[in-house]
């Protein structure tokens, strides 16, 4: 078989993405040798538009396309609910429940040792200042129910003493070790409704 060493660095390209192995990348790129010239440039023209437009809101760290993102400059919200994810996926399940009309901030990660992840790492500095500016009363920390989530939230709450803030953590109905973006919104509305004040529970 000839070298082809184009197209070997669109199957390097596509083993980038979570999830795609070897065979799973070369299947998507000989795909893409399928494909018509006109689908490939759209497809090419999607992913260069993907990196040129969005961008993360500078306020909570949601991916938008604006100045700000729809939920930062949405003013009928709730700002003084502030729930605290780690990933941006994990909007899209509260956008699923009906009824909760409060604001968002994205961590962009979790606390990893192994990982290599710290609180530094994170995007908390920009939380504290929400906190004064938008003056929230309460702050609910959403990460997933995992070791790394817990350990999160477990630091994030300590910090968070020295702010005159309401502290809660998701209550029951998430299953250890789950993730919110797999959660259906029953589920995650009743672990919203039975979230805990944290800082009763280390006292």
């Amino acid at each position: 078989m000839d070298n082809l060493p184009h197209l070997d660095l669109l199957i390097e390209a596509f083993r980038h993405l979570p999830g795609v192995g070897q065979k799973s990348a070369e299947r998507m790129a000989y795909s893409v040798l399928k494909m018509n010239k006109d689908d490939v440039l759209a497809f090419s023209n999607a992913l260069e538009k993907v990196t040129t437009s969005i961008h993360t809101c500078p306020i909570c760290g949601q991916y938008t396309e604006d100045e700000k993102c729809n939920t930062c400059s949405d003013p009928t919200r709730d700002h003084s609910i502030c729930v605290v994810v780690s990933d941006q996926k994990d909007v899209l399940s509260f956008s699923r429940i009906e009824n909760f009309n409060g604001v968002f901030h994205i961590l962009g990660g979790v606390l990893s040792a192994s990982s290599g992840v710290s609180i530094h790492d994170l995007n908390v500095d920009s939380l504290f200042q929400r906190i004064e500016k938008e003056h929230i009363e309460e702050v609910i920390i959403a990460t997933n129910p995992t070791i790394e989530g817990e350990t999160t939230a477990l630091y994030l709450a300590r910090l968070l003493e020295k702010f005159p803030v309401k502290t809660t953590r998701l209550g029951y109905g998430l299953p250890m070790g789950g993730h919110l973006d797999y959660a259906d919104a029953l589920t995650l509305k009743k672990a919203l409704a039975g979230r805990t004040n944290m800082k009763e529970e280390k006292e």
